[in-house]
């Protein structure tokens, strides 16, 4: 198998060259295809290096990028179908994050009590330094409004769990980083729209109730539904029969919307905001069903928690070739000057996560966790926001470039400090704010 990987790279070197002899004759027939069967190429190719195998993730990002901007019809819309469409986003954006909650445990908040002082840093930090950044560089830059309102709406995200796969590869606070990044999901359908609101009002409409509404919807219910899971495999028979009872009152709740009750709401209450609790409420019943669903049948095919995160990998691969087709023409015109403001905002992060720790007393291991915890954001939720605003291809652009570099930039850290662990000295002293680079 290996072997194939080789002759993809080999090929991916074929494809390149074709790409630059279509590029010289304005040959799209000839560049365009040899792009996309480059990128992916190079993408299968990585597997065959072990010192970029840790990269092929990050690779399959960049082919739904190069896919996006070559052929952007063919990632607007199949059939009668708009792949942008506001509830196709929400259901694939939900997938991401239900795959990426099957990785998190309720025990994961036991770790709060241990952990006090770095979380209340890693979340002033991480609501404080991203979004303040993400706005200064929307004046440096000079962004289109709804572009600029996207930078600042993917540095006031949460982390998402890259940040816990960076930090393990780090070899530093595992602890500090999963409860870190579970108490920014769960303040983050509050603090984003208020961030939003107040950085980037004047941009964009920013709709706070709203806002808030769909924060719930795209990221606490699918996570709701996967602690779920993990709830029952430890619960009592007790617990069992009460939460399968919750859900059969729950599924006859979902099927009877279809059929009557919806309308009948709509009439009773003509209160949005109303409207806006039952729609809530609902999508919170419907993570109770999903998620008893998930452990009978993952209590029959075990290894299907193993599968859940590459569903999620394809949930971000399939976003981002669309919000790179939805954007194509915004992203040809300032895509460079986006790359150039995803690395200073994704530095940024880094480097004021880690000495601002420092200089609140944090050891060494924990500042360099609360560094990724900071810099790294949940591009996922900022495109499900973007969608479901319908600016998937304005707002949403930044997160479509904000993340490959965040993977990449996160991996070269990881490994750079796991082969430069803090000496148990280091780890305990507190330097002064001027000293020398993070991790040496």
């Amino acid at each position: 198998m290996n072997r194939v990987f080789q002759l993809c790279l080999v090929f991916s070197g074929l494809a390149a060259a074709a790409l630059l002899l279509g590029l010289s004759r304005h040959e799209a027939a000839l560049w365009q295809p040899a792009a996309v069967a480059g990128a992916v190429a190079l993408a299968l190719g990585f597997k065959a290096v072990p010192g970029l195998r840790s990269y092929q993730y990050t690779a399959w990002i960049v082919v739904a990028v190069v896919a996006g901007l070559v052929y952007p019809g063919a990632f607007r819309q199949w059939g009668g179908v708009d792949l942008r469409h506001k509830w196709l986003i929400l259901v694939v954006v939900q997938l991401v994050m239900f795959g990426m909650g099957i990785q998190m445990s309720i025990r994961d908040f036991a770790g709060l009590a241990s952990t006090g002082k770095g979380v209340l840093i890693g979340l002033l930090c991480h609501f404080s330094v991203m979004p303040l950044m993400g706005f200064a560089l929307t004046r440096v830059f000079h962004f289109e409004p709804e572009i600029a309102a996207g930078i600042i709406l993917i540095g006031s995200c949460s982390s998402g769990l890259a940040s816990n796969v960076m930090v393990y590869l780090a070899r530093a606070n595992m602890v500090l980083s999963v409860v870190v990044t579970a108490m920014a999901t769960l303040v983050a359908p509050f603090l984003t729209p208020l961030l939003l609101k107040l950085l980037a009002g004047t941009l964009i409409e920013v709709h706070f109730v709203n806002m808030m509404m769909e924060i719930i919807k795209i990221v606490i219910v699918p996570i709701l539904a996967a602690l779920l899971h993990d709830y029952l495999k430890t619960a009592s028979g007790r617990g069992r029969r009460t939460v399968g009872r919750l859900a059969g009152l729950g599924a006859g709740w979902l099927a009877a919307l279809p059929l009557g009750l919806w309308a009948w709401l709509e009439r009773t209450f003509a209160g949005a905001e109303v409207r806006q609790m039952l729609e809530i409420f609902s999508f919170l019943l419907a993570a109770l069903v999903v998620g008893v669903l998930y452990h009978q049948v993952a209590r029959r095919r075990p290894g299907l928690d193993g599968l859940m995160p590459y569903l999620s990998m394809f949930g971000i691969i399939y976003f981002t070739a669309v919000t790179t087709a939805a954007g194509h023409d915004n992203l040809l015109r300032v895509g460079f000057l986006l790359f150039l403001a995803s690395v200073l905002h994704n530095a940024a992060g880094y480097f004021f996560g880690y000495w601002l720790s420092r200089l609140f007393g944090l050891d060494v291991n924990s500042a360099r966790t609360v560094a990724f915890e900071v810099g790294l954001q949940n591009g996922g939720m900022a495109s499900g926001l973007a969608g479901s605003m319908g600016k998937l291809g304005t707002v949403g652009l930044p997160a479509a470039v904000f993340s490959p570099w965040m993977n990449i930039s996160g991996s070269i850290l990881a490994n750079y400090w796991r082969k430069r662990p803090a000496t148990a000295a280091a780890a305990a002293a507190v330097p002064q704010p001027l000293a020398a680079v993070p991790g040496s």
